[in-house]
């Protein structure tokens, strides 16, 4: 885990930022304390949709009693 002072870490961002891409914890410090720590963000790896689950959703679920042009109209006159 690297610390930097608020200094360093405007000096050296770009540096910093590729090293919190590559995986590294970076800490900022101003006067000696701890004031906030870099992390990079994980990536979730996508999933395929599933289609079958969703079919299976809709069955469940009641049929609406009003067509989708009405609900909009509805929603628009509400002021949604």
């Amino acid at each position: 885990m690297g610390v930097y002072s608020v200094a360093e870490t405007k000096a050296h961002l770009s540096e910093i930022i590729k090293r919190v891409e590559a995986g590294e914890e970076v800490t900022i410090t101003k006067r000696g304390e701890p004031i906030a720590t870099l992390v990079g963000v994980s990536k979730q790896k996508e999933q395929p949709i599933n289609w079958k689950r969703i079919g299976e959703l809709r069955k469940k679920l009641p049929r609406s009693k009003t067509n989708a042009a009405e609900l909009i109209r509805e929603m628009r006159d509400a002021g949604f």
